[in-house]
């Protein structure tokens, strides 16, 4: 008689004190630091263990505290019913930095950024030891990863992926995550990417909205983003109607326009706007109406990021154009995002997302 061959079993994951069996998912708090109020605080963790066998992704938010869309993010994904085929292992970490998310701060307690603090130290800085808690609890236990981000304060970003495309790895997960924009960034010192970069750990970013705000349009792509990838890694099971064609367009360069003078920002072009060299992008004048200076576009391309403030200093930075091989390509393609993703065409919020 024919025995019946066992269908493979995923291996429990152990964060922290806690051991994680498969089809369980617990709430995990990692000791990170204690106040001078006797007060602990914790990072949190909801480590997610799949019944069959597959890879661990990390999903990280607010390693800025006052970037808060990947909060909303990681909070939708958990209660989204597809996770329920999960193979493999899910890390979601919606609050990093902790100390800046109570502050509202993009910064630690020491003014340190966190996001140039890796891979940290047990006996370092503040920003030093919260980047060595992440890196061994959640970062070298995973194989892929995805961190989440919005601009700063005041400035705003389009829907974009951020990842060293020339990883085959990191091209895929960004194809596949189908923001309208992908940028090749290099890495920097000290940055989440770089250091799991050194540890062969592909990590791409997620950028969009502001800090400080929840932009509806951000969040739902970044939730469906995500989702893209678990199922490109086969974490999830594939879309009986899967789209078609091309989403994502790569920018060959991105470079900021800057104030040419100090003055009140009268801004004319929106984000995610097509512009052409020498088209006018805003108009720098002075209070009493005797001084105006226009700010033009120095090449055809997309606007990916804009600053909010409508004050500037000669030199800040004002528009984030990129550069692509198709601008007319790149403009499609971000209407036809703007278009799926608006919230004014859905009638609700989290009923829709739970059937994406």
């Amino acid at each position: 008689m024919a025995t019946r061959s066992k269908t493979p079993r995923n291996k429990p994951i152990r964060i922290g004190d806690v051991t994680v069996q498969p089809g369980k998912r617990e709430n995990v708090s990692l000791p990170i630091a204690k106040l001078y109020t006797a007060t602990s605080l914790h990072m949190p963790v909801k480590v997610l263990c799949g019944r069959k066998p597959g890879p661990v992704l990390f999903l990280s938010a607010a390693i800025h505290g006052d970037e808060l869309n990947g909060v909303e993010i990681i909070r939708r994904l958990l209660r989204h019913r597809a996770l329920r085929s999960l193979r493999g292992s899910l890390l979601a970490v919606p609050i990093v930095n902790v100390h800046g998310f109570i502050d509202q701060s993009r910064y630690l307690p020491d003014r340190r950024d966190l996001n140039r603090s890796f891979p940290g130290s047990s006996k370092g800085s503040i920003a030093a030891r919260l980047a060595h808690t992440f890196m061994t609890e959640v970062v070298q236990k995973s194989e892929f990863g995805i961190d989440l981000h919005t601009g700063a304060i005041d400035r705003a970003n389009l829907p974009q992926v951020r990842a060293d495309l020339a990883d085959a790895r990191l091209e895929r997960m960004a194809m596949n995550f189908a923001a309208p924009v992908a940028v090749n960034a290099a890495l920097r010192d000290g940055s989440l990417r770089a250091c799991a970069a050194e540890r062969d750990i592909p990590v791409m970013v997620y950028e969009a909205g502001e800090a400080l705000r929840f932009d509806e349009l951000s969040i739902r792509a970044g939730m469906r983003g995500v989702l893209n990838v678990m199922r490109a890694l086969d974490m999830l099971p594939p879309l009986k109607k899967p789209p078609s064609g091309k989403q994502t367009v790569i920018a060959r360069s991105t470079r900021w326009v800057r104030a040419p003078s100090s003055g009140v920002v009268v801004s004319t072009v929106a984000l995610g706007s097509r512009v052409r060299e020498g088209d006018q992008l805003a108009v720098i004048c002075d209070p009493l109406g005797d001084f105006e200076e226009a700010v033009v576009a120095p090449f055809e391309g997309i606007v990916i990021g804009a600053g909010r403030k409508p004050l500037a200093h000669e030199g800040d930075a004002l528009f984030h154009l990129a550069d692509f091989r198709s601008v007319g390509r790149a403009e499609n393609l971000v209407e036809e995002f703007a278009a799926n993703h608006d919230p004014a065409l859905q009638r609700s919020v989290e009923p829709n997302l739970l059937e994406t």
